[in-house]
């Protein structure tokens, strides 16, 4: 983030560059940076930007050969394009080539760095990676944010925020500027505001499902299950979620056993430190055996549901999950 700090400040800027990972907010405010640095307001006759898999290479290449029309530069966007997963093998062998006067932006949500056109970007071009932010920086980022505003928050409203919104800054910003809106008149934010005015996430239901489960709480977690189809979430992205929080769970007892710091098991499993402790109290009332099984009943369920066998296990599940009868090791198969 640095580096394209410093290319704008000096106005030196390179020919291509790729912006990536799962940070969509901070990948959406550099995009901005760059287009803003570069790109004449109204200026349609030397930007041009494309978006989705089916962009054809050479058509790329043919516009980034125009000159620019009065202006100091061309600049091209491209977003989820694929070419850094996919073969692009025209792209990557024009990349070296590309003409002073063009610049590439190419903003991906997954690379892979085996990649040729990957590889030719970093040797001609910039790349930055834009990865989940640790608590520390979330609370100074949050907190700054607060102080332009003339407002302070108590560490436990705080803590009730972050734990409602979970660490993706898109998701944060947005609760954010409804929580400053909402308490206008009050200097200080307090947990009964952020209680009042911030959404959970989706995710944050999935895990006290999970939880409920854990402490074989099963009709709590039916509950909590009805409640996410009331909101009109998609049973197969329920699903998903669900098999996503038995792989942090696998990971975090593997981190745990083998005595890891929370620190560092937070930046592998993707979330705050604080979380970390919440998820080990989970992880403890599972087997590993149990969690493994989870997540291969999940990957099963999940060829049901695509093989149009999914009605038919419904009722029983659910029949179960009520009885008490089902092991919380296939907890996944509440649906």
């Amino acid at each position: 983030m640095k580096s394209i700090d410093e290319d704008i400040k000096t106005g030196q800027f390179q020919n291509v560059y790729l912006l990536y990972g799962e940070e969509a907010y901070l990948k959406r405010q550099y995009k901005e940076k760059l287009l803003k640095a570069m790109v004449t307001q109204g200026d349609t006759m030397n930007f041009s930007a494309y978006e989705g898999k089916d962009i054809a290479q050479g058509e790329l290449i043919d516009l980034a050969e125009t000159l620019p029309f009065f202006a100091e530069r061309r600049v091209i966007l491209v977003e989820d394009s694929g070419f850094f997963k996919n073969s692009a093998e025209e792209l990557a062998a024009y990349i070296p080539e590309v003409a002073e006067s063009t610049c590439f932006i190419f903003v991906e949500s997954e690379v892979d760095k085996r990649n040729k056109l990957y590889k030719q970007v970093k040797k001609s071009g910039r790349i930055v990676c834009f990865e989940r932010q640790n608590d520390e920086i979330l609370m100074r980022w949050v907190g700054g944010r607060l102080k332009k505003e003339g407002k302070a928050m108590t560490r436990a409203a705080y803590q009730r925020f972050i734990t409602k919104t979970g660490n993706d800054m898109e998701n944060i910003d947005r609760e954010l500027e409804k929580l400053i809106c909402y308490c206008m008149d009050r200097d200080t934010i307090e947990e009964e505001q952020v209680e009042a005015i911030c959404v959970e996430q989706t995710e944050n239901k999935i895990f006290e499902m999970i939880n409920a489960i854990s402490e074989k709480r099963q009709k709590q977690a039916l509950d909590l299950y009805y409640d996410l189809l009331t909101l009109k979430e998609p049973p197969m992205r329920i699903l998903f979620l669900i098999l996503r929080q038995f792989q942090k769970l696998m990971l975090i007892k593997e981190l745990t056993g083998q005595g890891t710091d929370s620190r560092t098991i937070a930046s592998k499993a993707g979330m705050p430190e604080f979380a970390v402790r919440k998820n080990q109290r989970m992880a403890g009332n599972f087997t590993m055996r149990q969690i493994r099984e989870a997540i291969e009943d999940g990957v099963e369920f999940e060829e049901s549901v695509k093989s149009g066998r999914m009605n038919d296990r419904i009722a029983d599940m659910c029949q179960r999950m009520h009885s008490g009868i089902y092991d919380p090791g296939h907890c996944i198969l509440l649906f």
